[in-house]
């Protein structure tokens, strides 16, 4: 009998730095998010394979100040455990640089799906990537990454841990450097786990930076502040051996979990690149079979090692989670946990009930190609080929005022594809920004007034903009858009690609809108 396979990413597009827990017979796993808002997508499956989102671990501004952080900033690297009825999340809020600001804090929850507490900041945390770990004896411990002050090469960090008060979640006791860097002549260790198995704690982390040799590093001590051993065939996991432009790259940054079966499994980011390396759906998420072997140290559970497109099933029935579809005809009075916009907004700036069955965008003086909060509703793009439509009903009263689709990767790179006025009449534009260089790629007139249906397909070879007065009339704009634009390798960003509606008055004060009936997003293949 063939065996049942399932096909990775478990989670396709920007989901990366996963972790994972497992409280009886269900999953939940979350995901950094940077700056978009809600933040810290929270998943539930009972298979490993099949994923439903039932919440974010940010979804008030009063939560958290993202404090209108640069994309690649703000939420990073999250992970959950569950503790004796309660569920945490431990996070980094990096502001400031990458290195510089990093505000380690907790959250907590009764119910995965939320509502989650305000943010417990750790007083003294320093580093990224934190985590917590439960003892047997009811005692909490952080582990944390830090940088290394005497910097002795690139990328010198090590892992430290200190314990938590369980109440105040505030450091008691003596903060203790458990992994040096220096011992394995690590680069940016960083993504510590720990975890109890065989009478061995194990430290778990990535190394090598998120990029070209990601991989996944162990070491284990018989006491969890004691003398860590490094894993003699390190690293357990890691693509760095490959070209980068294998189907999957760059895989690191990993969490395990063990069936209710017996069986172990492994959640953790990789890419997968086309031309050149080149990855437009950020870092996503993957499944892996893991075994403890005889020697006592963790590896890959499957015949090559490595992490495959195509892996057998978990011992595991089945999960159908419930039915969610790509297209959006916001009929709903809250958006769907797929959309997302950039940072928490001051004022509300869509609504789903002014024209019910359609979301409303007020022009924002805020635009793309600034670190702000623009009025922008986006979703990751998930597929390397998709196409994404939208029916749009907008009337520009001035040249400044411009509204339709975008697809973004940072404020220093995006396509913007908007219905606006020029000499007085209504025009389509397709304008690329690159490194913050605004170019007119292609326009064209339009009638004065009337609904119009804006559709951005793509492949690997490029985007293509389309237009028309129905949603079966494609009449090309501009093809063949340049795709590395939208790749993260260009601006060395931790995120991926957002689809979205858009609207500004371009630092002028407007009281205008556009109206968008619906959304469709599809893909025919990953």
């Amino acid at each position: 009998m063939k065996q049942a396979t399932f096909e990775n990413p478990i989670l396709s597009g920007f989901y990366p730095d996963p972790s994972i827990c497992r409280v009886g017979d269900d999953y939940y796993m979350v995901t950094s998010s940077f700056v978009y808002f809600p933040g810290i997508p929270v998943f539930h499956s009972r298979d490993l394979i099949h994923w439903e989102q039932i919440g974010h671990g940010i979804s008030s501004p009063d939560q958290l100040d993202y404090k209108n952080c640069e994309t690649s900033l703000g939420l990073w690297a999250p992970t959950i455990r569950y503790h004796e009825g309660t569920y945490y999340i431990i996070n980094t809020f990096v502001s400031e640089g990458r290195e510089a600001r990093r505000d380690n804090y907790i959250i907590t929850a009764e119910n995965p799906a939320g509502p989650w507490s305000r943010a417990h900041f750790i007083e003294g945390a320093d580093g990224i990537d934190s985590s917590i770990f439960f003892d047997a004896d009811g005692r909490m411990w952080y582990a944390g990454n830090y940088i290394c002050p005497e910097a002795l090469y690139e990328g010198h960090h090590g892992i430290y841990l200190c314990e938590l008060d369980t109440e105040t979640f505030q450091f008691k006791g003596e903060r203790k450097t458990i992994w040096n860097g220096i011992t394995s002549r690590s680069k940016w260790i960083e993504a510590p786990h720990i975890y109890f198995e065989n009478g061995w704690y194990y430290l778990m982390v990535a190394e090598g930076g998120t990029f070209t040799n990601h991989s996944v590093m162990m070491a284990r001590s018989r006491s969890i502040d004691g003398e860590y051993e490094i894993c003699p065939r390190n690293p357990i996991i890691t693509h760095r051996h490959l070209s980068l432009e294998h189907e999957i790259s760059v895989v690191g940054h990993a969490d395990i979990v063990q069936t209710q079966r017996g069986e172990w499994w492994m959640v953790l980011l990789g890419v997968r690149p086309y031309k050149d390396a080149h990855f437009n759906l950020g870092r996503e998420t993957f499944l892996l079979p893991v075994i403890w072997d005889a020697d006592g140290w963790l590896r890959a559970d499957n015949e090559n090692g490595l992490v495959n497109r195509t892996e057998r099933r978990p011992d595991l029935p089945v999960f159908l989670p419930k039915p969610e579809f790509f297209s959006d005809n916001f009929e709903s009075p809250q958006l769907s946990m797929r959309w997302n916009t950039i940072h928490p907004a001051a004022e509300p700036f869509y609504s789903l009930t002014e024209r019910p069955g359609c979301l409303r965008l007020h022009l924002l003086p805020e635009v793309l190609s600034e670190i702000c909060t623009p009025a922008f509703v986006g979703r990751r793009q998930q597929h390397k080929a998709f196409r994404m439509q939208t029916a749009i009903d907008f009337l520009p009263q001035t040249p400044a005022e411009k509204a339709g689709l975008a697809a973004v990767q940072d404020d220093r790179y995006h396509y913007r594809f908007t219905i606006t006025l020029e000499n007085g009449a209504r025009v389509l534009k397709l304008v690329s920004c690159k490194n913050h260089a605004d170019t007119v790629l292609a326009k064209c007139d339009l009638p004065a007034d009337g609904r119009l249906y804006l559709t951005i397909t793509a492949t690997e070879e490029g985007y293509h903009f389309y237009y028309g007065s129905d949603d079966q009339t494609f009449l090309p704009l501009y093809e063949d858009a340049d795709p590395t634009l939208l790749s993260s390798l260009v601006n060395e960003g931790f995120t991926g690609t957002y689809l979205g509606m858009y609207a500004s008055s371009n630092g002028q004060p407007s009281s205008n809108y556009a109206d968008f009936d619906w959304v469709l997003y599809e893909s025919s293949r990953a």
